[in-house]
C-alpha cells in the first residue's frame, strides 16, 4: 500500500502553514479559555480570603455534578492548549498524506478525525484528572483553591516525574512523538475509524511521554498559569527540538533538582 509519504517541498510548506494555523486556532482558543477559568480562580481567591477570612486547607471540599464538570472542562482545555503544539508534526503528516489521496482522487479522511483521536486520549487524562483532584482536596494535599498544601507531596510528585525521564518506556514514547514517518509506517489504518485509532494510538504514546509532567500541575498549582506555560515549553521543547536524550536527561535532572527544593523547604517548615 502507497501511503504517499514522498511530496514536494512546497506542497509540504503548504500542508504545514494550513495545519499549523488550524492547530494555533485550537490551542489559542484552548488558552483563552485556560487563562480566563485562572483569571476567576484568582477572584475566588482574593473574595474568600477578604469575606471569609480564612485558610483555604480549612475548607471542606465542596463539588457539586456543575463544579465537577467545570473542573473536567478546564482540564480537557488545558490538556488541549499544551498538548496540540508538540503534536503538530504528526499532524501535519497526517495531513499531507491524505491531501495527495484527494488530489488522486483516492479515499481520504479530514485531518481532524485523527486530531479528534488524538484529544480522546487527553479527554481521557482530563476525567481522571478530574477525580484526583476530588481525591486530593478530599484528603487535604490540594487546596479548594487547587494548590499543593504539601511541600512533601509535591517532592513526591517532582521526584516520581524525574525517575520517569530516565526510564526505557518514556524514551520509546518520545521517539514515537518525534518521528511522524516511523509512526505511519507502523500505525497506519485506513477509513475514518482507523483515522480515529491511529490518533488515539498517537494520543497514547504521547501520554506515556508527557503524562507525568501533566500531573506536576498538582504539585504547585493547577491552575498557574506560569507552571502551565512552563510545562507546556518543556513539552514542546522535548518534542520539536534537536537533541531528543539531551532534553530528556536535562528536564529529568532539573525536575530531580525540584524535588530536593521542594523536599528542603518542607524540613524547613516544619
Amino acid at each position: 500500500m502507497t501511503l504517499g509519504l514522498a511530496t514536494s517541498y512546497p506542497q509540504r510548506r503548504r500542508d504545514r502553514i494550513v495545519v499549523a494555523g488550524l492547530l494555533a486556532l485550537v490551542a489559542v482558543l484552548a488558552w483563552a479559555f485556560t487563562v480566563h477559568q485562572s483569571m476567576l480562580m484568582d477572584q475566588m481567591e482574593a473574595d474568600m480570603w477578604r469575606d471569609m477570612n480564612m485558610s483555604m486547607n480549612g475548607m471542606e471540599p465542596s463539588w457539586t455534578p456543575v463544579d465537577a464538570l467545570m473542573v473536567f472542562v478546564m482540564w480537557s482545555a488545558m490538556m488541549a492548549a499544551m498538548m496540540v503544539p508538540g503534536a503538530s508534526p504528526m499532524i501535519a503528516a497526517f495531513a499531507t498524506i491524505n491531501r495527495r489521496r484527494r488530489d488522486r482522487s483516492a479515499p481520504y479522511v479530514p485531518t481532524s478525525v485523527f486530531l479528534l483521536g488524538y484529544l480522546i486520549v487527553w479527554i481521557g487524562f482530563s476525567f481522571l484528572a478530574t477525580g484526583a483532584q476530588w481525591l486530593l482536596q478530599k484528603v487535604e494535599l490540594l487546596t479548594t483553591m487547587m494548590q499543593s498544601a504539601s511541600y512533601y507531596w509535591s517532592a513526591v510528585l517532582f521526584l516520581a516525574a524525574g525517575l520517569y525521564q530516565f526510564s526505557p518506556l518514556k524514551e520509546r514514547c518520545l521517539a514515537y512523538c518525534r518521528s511522524p514517518d516511523g509512526f505511519i509506517l507502523s500505525e497506519w489504518r485506513d477509513g475514518t475509524l482507523g483515522a480515529v485509532v491511529m490518533g488515539m494510538r498517537h494520543g497514547l504514546f504521547c501520554l506515556g511521554c508527557c503524562g507525568a509532567l501533566m500531573v506536576l500541575l498538582f504539585a504547585v498549582a493547577v491552575m498557574d498559569l506560569r507552571w502551565v506555560a512552563a510545562l507546556t515549553v518543556l513539552v514542546t521543547a522535548e518534542k520539536l527540538l534537536p537533541g531528543a536524550k539531551f532534553w530528556r536527561i536535562a528536564i529529568g535532572v532539573g525536575l530531580l533538582f525540584t524535588a530536593l527544593g521542594f523536599a528542603v523547604a518542607g524540613w524547613r517548615a516544619a
